[in-house]
């Protein structure tokens, strides 16, 4: 099992930023792919950004404003999240991998979720 835990979700307003956090205890998250994915109501999740350590990825709707990190001694995976748009409204999930993808369904571990709400 690896037990992760986001934090770091809020209310703000359109142009404004917010850092995501993903930690898990007991388990080197490094060993992992690691990914965030959002979940708005009545849509599917959707992935946002994966980081390995070769590779990070976004999706289109990221680029140029979030940016995902690693801090391995803190155990801890970071979404950084500028500029943010009424549309980014979601649940943030932290997930974790053996296997590179931005599909939902290669992600075995799951955090409990964060919301970030963006008001316009």
């Amino acid at each position: 099992q690896l037990p992760l835990v986001e934090s770091g979700g809020g209310l703000v307003q359109a142009g404004d930023s917010l850092r995501l956090a993903c930690t898990a205890s007991g388990r080197t998250l490094s060993q992992y792919v690691m990914a965030w994915f959002r979940q708005a109501p009545g849509k599917e999740r959707e992935f946002v950004a994966a980081y390995s350590s070769s590779r990070i990825n976004y999706a289109d709707s990221a680029k140029g404003r979030f940016t995902i990190s690693r801090d391995n001694a803190k155990n801890t995976v970071y979404l950084q999240m500028n500029s943010l748009k009424p549309e980014d409204t979601a649940v943030y999930y932290c997930a974790a991998s053996w296997r590179y993808d931005s599909n939902p369904k290669f992600y075995t571990y799951w955090g409990q979720g964060t919301q970030v709400t963006v008001s316009s």
